[in-house]
């Protein structure tokens, strides 16, 4: 898990040659996208661009993928997200499905938040289970981008 701010981004590009698309979408991103889906590399690298207001934390599972690295861009707002390692799920709420790249859990006690506000990325591998979208202090509105990377 790598935590940091767009402006540091390329320190991280030579981790997934997939890297340097990702991070110079990230940089055109103005507020104005529309909402959805859009490629950079096909199915190997692509953007979803969201808008939402954060949830309590009792409302929040944990996720973890497989074919894919999140890299999750706040444009606006701030948010949590809870991370701890894939090894600590204990209650799994959804076994992983193929087609959404995705098992969720239950909520572990031993986590460590993340405070992500506007201009913060945070890069989460596949054996990095994050609960995101939660509160930071209160309800907020979030514009955020997830880039989604095939793992190499």
């Amino acid at each position: 898990m790598i935590l940091d701010t767009l402006a540091n981004a390329t320190r991280y590009e030579s981790l997934n040659s997939r890297f340097a698309k990702a991070f110079s979408y990230l940089r055109t991103v103005d507020g104005t996208q529309p909402l959805g889906r859009f490629d950079i590399d096909g199915d190997q690298c692509f953007a979803l661009v969201q808008t939402y207001e954060t949830k309590p934390q009792e409302k929040a599972l944990f996720e973890a993928h497989r074919k894919y690295i999140d890299v999750q861009f706040i444009y606006s707002g701030r948010e949590t997200i809870l991370w701890a390692p894939l090894a600590a799920m204990k209650e799994e709420t959804m076994a992983y499905s193929d087609e959404k790249d995705a098992a969720l859990w239950k909520l572990v006690s031993d986590t460590t938040p993340l405070h992500v506000s506007a201009g913060h990325f945070a890069i989460l591998w596949p054996e990095d289970a994050h609960a995101p979208c939660i509160e930071w202090e209160k309800p907020e509105q979030v514009f955020k981008v997830v880039i989604k990377v095939a793992v190499e």
